[in-house]
């Protein structure tokens, strides 16, 4: 079992991507983490053969960018409110191991 959080902004094009590859996924929404921006958890239910596959997905599509962000400054410091680029995106993944599955 792979449990990831992704960015709001990536989670469609993953999960589209791993039901494309025959990975069944579950999609959670989520919050927090840096710059408060929304954040979504993906399930993802694989087999040790197929993990790398499902990792190799993340890594592809849940990569970090670059963005401006408006810092938080005093009114009366007009050079600190200029936008700044910070690192943002990204992927956790979380893998574990499943002792039991069970349909009902």
């Amino acid at each position: 079992m792979v449990v990831a959080v992704v960015q709001d902004q990536d989670a469609g094009r993953i999960l589209s991507a791993l039901v494309r590859a025959g990975h069944g996924a579950t999609r959670l929404a989520s919050s927090g983490g840096f710059l408060r921006q929304g954040n979504t958890t993906i399930l993802v239910g694989t087999d040790d053969e197929r993990l790398e596959e499902t990792l190799a997905v993340l890594r592809e599509l849940g990569g970090t960018r670059q963005t401006p962000v408006q810092p938080f400054a005093p009114l009366d410091h007009p050079l600190l409110r200029r936008p700044v680029e910070v690192q943002a995106g990204g992927a956790v993944a979380f893998v574990l191991d499943v002792l039991r599955v069970e349909r009902f």
